[in-house]
């Protein structure tokens, strides 16, 4: 299992807006073939950042989400820009959508939502020693910004609303950090 699949072709299949899907040709070490549907990878990656107001006070935030159909809560994220570091996409979103700018950011992990077809990737960042500072987004309407006291750590985990894979690992990795690091 250690050989790669060759890849014979790539061509697009379908594209929209924001997706673009593409056919692979794979053949594996065995000789079986298959041809493989994935998104393809058109951007330069993600942040998701967990802002801690105070040592204790987390900040969430309440959006929209077309794919439920309803408002979830959850940690700020976006798009790394062309040529932007990660570190400064997590400092810029947190301006963005929750009003605040961080003097200390942690690269916590990088994760992918679905492998098996998108080679996406999503890098979790802790945000601390905030101070008030606000830039324009890209949202559609004001963001409800969500303090949530880390003390109620079950709490947060019981809300339906709260339901977004990235931020409950992110919200793990970070209580996980603040042990060590304090």
């Amino acid at each position: 299992m250690s050989k790669l699949p060759t890849i014979h072709e790539t061509r697009p299949v379908a594209s929209s807006r924001l997706f673009h899907v593409e056919e692979v040709h794979l053949e594996f070490s065995n000789g079986e073939r298959r041809i493989y549907e994935r998104l393809a990878n058109r951007g330069h990656g993600a942040v998701l950042i967990v802002p801690l107001l105070d040592d204790d006070t987390l900040l969430l935030i309440r959006e929209y989400s077309a794919g439920t159909e309803r408002y979830e809560l959850a940690f700020p994220k976006g798009h790394v820009e062309r040529g932007e570091n990660i570190l400064d996409a997590a400092n810029r979103e947190i301006q963005e959508e929750v009003g605040y700018a961080a003097h200390e950011l942690h690269l916590l992990r990088s994760v992918s939502v679905s492998p098996s077809y998108m080679a996406h990737h999503t890098n979790l960042v802790l945000a601390r020693n905030l101070y008030p500072h606000r830039c324009e987004g890209d949202e559609p309407e004001p963001l409800e910004v969500v303090p949530w006291k880390l003390d109620n750590f079950d709490e947060l985990l019981l809300q339906p609303d709260f339901t977004e894979g990235r931020s409950l690992l992110a919200l793990y990795l970070a209580r996980d950090w603040l042990k060590q690091h304090g």
